[in-house]
């Protein structure tokens, strides 16, 4: 089977040169809008996970990515391609494998974004019914939004970046207020208690799955740096420091935010709160509630108002980024080639197509079922996109070891073999964990979460086959990744002193 070279009349190429350090951070960082993060989500592991415990899950989960980081970024100075996973575990592990490893990413992608569109509905229908007594359901918000995103995808990256940027300032101002503020006060009837949150026996009380499991969803998105690779300035550099920079802003971030909030009940207290808040279904008062003491009562409305702009920011960011991973697997030939055109401003626009169809189909039979979009669409969608993000940093691990005991092209122990088995290791024992406390995390049958997680088998396996069935455009077997995907990149290395060629 061989695919056909695009016409000249048909653009396949980004835009290079098009975002920096600071654009790629924002898009990382509005993949995990910080604020849904934090109202929308912290009070799940609170209440279900492992309670005062959660704020040291973050540090875990950032260490754990940052071992990680260290392997991915040394595979990225190699191979710059917008489905960075995909690219990576091909030229490590193969084609058939890389090719298992692009639907995953693929799944665990249009997961997420699907279940933060329940989660938007949700909310922006709690905004009008407030503040205009329009009360129409859910899906309606949703689906509009759905053809918002469509819009701004087709756009240039920098106008994205400049709208992310805008929208994770706000919100994350808010929050980084009212914990500066708490911090300074000395927080709530049991003070600014350290071991309660951050010894292992805080960390292990309770189900510390559900928490490992909500943190590892918060850093889900950091892949970003490497997959607008091909629209960085410099990407050698930027790469590497958008990277690790993102990986401490983020767990820095919510394990100090979560600690405030826990220090405002107290570590004893703050998961019969939240299990009781849950129970009701007014989870972000668990959030709203301390800031609004701290604070003020404006800071209700408003984070209610940046709460919904925050699931924008992190819809548009998983969108484009797809859009890219449709892109590379357009260029490749793994799917039909006319995924790889793009407009005139370097956008792919009609894989942002076929993304916005993609998030319809996921979105839609919630609403035709009458399920409620946060307890099943937000809840079994992350849990599915977690497990499947859990699988493809250990097949990237295991890609980098391979294929730099392979090609030789770096040498240094630390970066291309010690780091890479540690996080392998972390990530099979993080999901143990997942997978043990599956069940409470998705508050649904043992039936129903087994259905879940064999869903991520299956899709990974039907991408192994079809990358056996599926050439390159130019109609070999080869897995490297071609087109768009730089492989042939000369890199001084100041660690090593030697010029990589790969």
């Amino acid at each position: 089977m061989t695919q056909q070279s695009p016409g000249p009349e048909h653009r396949t190429h980004l835009r290079r040169g098009a975002v920096g350090v600071a654009g790629i951070l924002f898009f990382v960082l509005s993949a995990q809008a910080p604020l849904t993060g934090v109202a929308g989500t912290l009070p799940i592991p609170l209440g279900l996970g492992n309670g005062g415990g959660v704020p040291a899950a973050y540090l875990v989960v950032g260490v754990m990515i940052g071992l990680f980081s260290v392997g991915f970024i040394a595979m990225s100075r190699h191979v710059t391609d917008a489905g960075a996973f995909y690219a990576y575990v091909s030229r490590g592990l193969g084609r058939p494998l890389g090719v298992g490893a692009s639907q995953v990413a693929v799944l665990c992608y249009c997961a997420v974004q699907a279940g933060m569109y329940g989660l938007y509905g949700t909310v922006v229908d709690g905004l009008f019914e407030r503040y205009a007594s329009i009360d129409l359901p859910w899906w309606v918000w949703t689906l509009a939004t759905i053809f918002l995103v469509q819009f701004l995808g087709s756009l240039n990256i920098e106008f994205g970046a400049k709208i992310l940027a805008v929208l994770v300032v706000a919100e994350t101002s808010l929050l980084v207020v009212f914990a500066v503020r708490e911090l300074l006060s000395g927080g709530g009837p049991q003070g600014l208690d350290l071991s309660g949150s951050f010894t292992p026996a805080a960390f292990l009380e309770g189900a510390p799955g559900v928490s490992v499991t909500f943190a590892m969803a918060c850093v889900l998105g950091f892949e970003s740096t490497a997959i607008y690779a091909n629209e960085a300035k410099d990407p050698a550099r930027t790469v590497p420091r958008a990277t690790y920079l993102s990986v401490a802003v983020i767990s820095v971030f919510f394990a100090f935010v979560s600690w405030m909030i826990v220090s405002y009940y107290g570590p004893d207290k703050v998961g019969g709160v939240a299990l009781r808040a849950l129970q009701k279904g007014d989870a972000t008062s668990v959030v709203f509630d301390p800031i609004t003491h701290t604070l003020g009562t404006w800071a209700t409305d408003t984070m209610q108002v940046l709460l919904a702009t925050s699931l924008v920011a992190g819809v548009l960011a998983f969108h484009n980024g797809i859009n890219r991973y449709f892109h590379s697997l357009g260029t490749t030939g793994v799917l039909p080639l006319w995924l790889s055109r793009t407009n005139r401003q370097g956008a792919p626009y009609t894989a942002s197509l076929v993304q916005t169809v993609v998030a319809i189909v996921m979105v839609i039979p919630f609403a035709l079922a009458g399920a409620d979009p946060v307890l099943t669409l937000l809840t079994w969608s992350g849990g599915v996109g977690v497990l499947a993000l859990m699988l493809l940093y250990v097949l990237t691990s295991v890609s980098v070891v391979v294929f730099f005991r392979r090609t030789g092209l770096d040498r240094r122990p630390w970066n291309t073999l010690v780091a890479p088995l540690l996080s392998i290791a972390l990530m099979l024992g993080a999901a143990v964990l997942a997978l043990d406390n599956f069940t409470t995390l998705i508050s649904a049958s043992d039936t129903t979460a087994l259905v879940l997680e064999l869903t991520v088998v299956a899709v990974f396996a039907g991408g192994v086959l079809l990358g056996y069935g599926r050439r390159g455009p130019d109609g070999t077997d080869s897995g490297e990744p071609t087109a768009d995907a730089d492989v042939d990149v000369d890199v001084d290395d100041p660690a090593t002193d030697v010029t990589a060629s790969a």
